[in-house]
């Protein structure tokens, strides 16, 4: 299983930051060649299922993934969530938080653990990495995007 995790400190209170992260349709904005789809009507919340669906053409595939943990931020306590990935093709979990801090910004911790089935268990660094640097991107562009 690939291991990362991401962190930052951002100039927004924590459920603007929190806000910008969970609002799942915009991660499709932001990976590259992926579509994001909620499949549960809103608010988010514990057992809202969504599909990034990610590829070119035939060589695409789905990673349906659910909400298993919903805490938002509230009166100044951190909040987190928790995502199961259910998909043929790509297992795992994530977890985001968010904290405020004693400046008025905000931590954000991003913690994921995944496997792509088919892949040797070798590449798990590679995979680790390459997912780390597009999640990382992909979070930076979600928290500057009002």
């Amino acid at each position: 299983m690939a291991v990362f995790q991401l962190e930052r400190t951002v100039p927004l209170p924590p459920d603007d930051a929190w806000r910008r992260l969970t609002r799942w349709s915009r991660h499709g904005d932001v990976v590259p060649l992926t579509r994001v789809t909620v499949l549960t009507p809103p608010p988010t919340r514990e057992g809202t299922v969504f599909v990034a669906r990610s590829g070119l053409g035939p060589l695409s595939f789905d990673d349906p993934m659910e909400v298993t943990v919903w805490q938002p931020p509230a009166a100044g306590a951190a909040g987190h969530c928790r995502l199961e990935k259910r998909g043929r093709v790509v297992l795992g979990r994530a977890r985001i938080e968010v904290r405020p801090r004693p400046d008025g910004r905000t931590h954000v911790l991003w913690h994921e653990e995944l496997s792509v089935r088919f892949l040797p268990a070798f590449l798990d660094p590679l995979l680790a990495a390459t997912a780390r640097t597009v999640f990382g991107r992909a979070a930076d562009r979600l928290l500057r995007t009002p």
